[in-house]
């Protein structure tokens, strides 16, 4: 009967945490229809701006005064590692980990390469080997624009001051709830136009009030805005991943509990068969 017991408090916890794990994922199927309909609402304005921020920097090219599309040579590298501030994702985070290391050893061995991280678990797993120069956390408490917009601007400072040579972005780019893409994006310097697509030239703009005040103005807010779509896509990816995650924990508890419950009517019927035949072993030694 000991053993039946153990097996009946293992039922009662594997679908205790069943319970925890199916309300997991509820709240993060309602945070990802949010977090989904944001960054779908995003992405044509943002990637429209960036396209208009890789001809606008090519056409102001040689003006001076863009230092945000200054090519140098690669010395110093800066990784923003974009993860998030808590786990039970899946490999969310550690698939971003993993991609910042992959970077560093491969393209850019040679290269001083620091790290920037949004995120608690980017931050506590790279900080044990790498060299982390700032984190923000809080970033994930109040997401808007104008928040973004201050590690935005403390980006933008170190490549203006020469403090990095390139400034990469690393973070999942939401597809659906099931598929994340660990995705690399430059930062700064600002990318030129890609020319392949047939057409020869940038396109031709007329500057008005001044090209001064376009890169002054437009150029900033370019970068900040490809930053804000970098942490939203990263917000919806993790609420995709972790609902993904809950669900398989949710699915494996229910196959254990069956399986528990199968083992435990075994046992019992079992413990019932022995008492049986000892009540019958014992009537028949008293009839004999």
């Amino acid at each position: 009967m000991a053993n039946l017991k153990e097996i009946r408090n293992r039922i009662a916890s594997v679908s205790s945490t069943m319970q925890i794990t199916s309300a997991m994922k509820m709240v993060s199927a309602a945070k990802l229809k949010k977090a989904q309909d944001a960054i779908t609402a995003m992405r044509p304005y943002a990637n429209k701006l960036t396209e208009l921020l890789q001809n606008l920097s090519e056409a102001l090219e040689g003006d001076g005064g863009n230092v945000y599309a200054e090519q140098r040579e690669v010395k110093k590298v800066l990784i923003v590692a974009i993860s998030s501030n808590r786990g039970l994702a899946g490999a969310f985070n550690s698939n971003i980990v993993k991609e910042c290391r992959s970077l560093m050893s491969k393209q850019y061995a040679d290269k001083k390469v620091e790290f920037f991280t949004i995120g608690k678990k980017a931050n506590d797993l790279l900080k044990k080997k790498e060299t982390v120069i700032e984190h923000n956390t809080e970033i994930f408490d109040e997401l808007n624009f104008e928040n973004n917009s201050v590690i935005a601007q403390t980006l933008m400072n170190h490549y203006s001051k020469g403090n990095y040579d390139r400034i990469i972005l690393i973070y999942n780019k939401f597809k659906n709830a099931g598929t994340q893409i660990v995705t690399t994006e430059q930062f700064l310097p600002i990318m030129p136009p890609n020319s392949s697509e047939g057409s020869s030239g940038i396109a031709d703009y007329i500057f008005e009030p001044s090209k001064a005040e376009i890169v002054e103005e437009l150029i900033p807010k370019s970068l900040k805005t490809q930053l804000f779509k970098a942490i939203r896509d990263s917000v919806a990816s993790e609420h995709g991943a972790r609902m993904t995650a809950m669900h398989k924990a949710t699915d494996n508890a229910n196959e254990l509990k069956e399986g528990l419950t199968l083992e435990y009517n075994k046992a019992r019927q079992a413990a019932i068969t022995g008492e049986i035949l000892e009540i019958v072993g014992g009537a028949e030694a008293l009839a004999g």
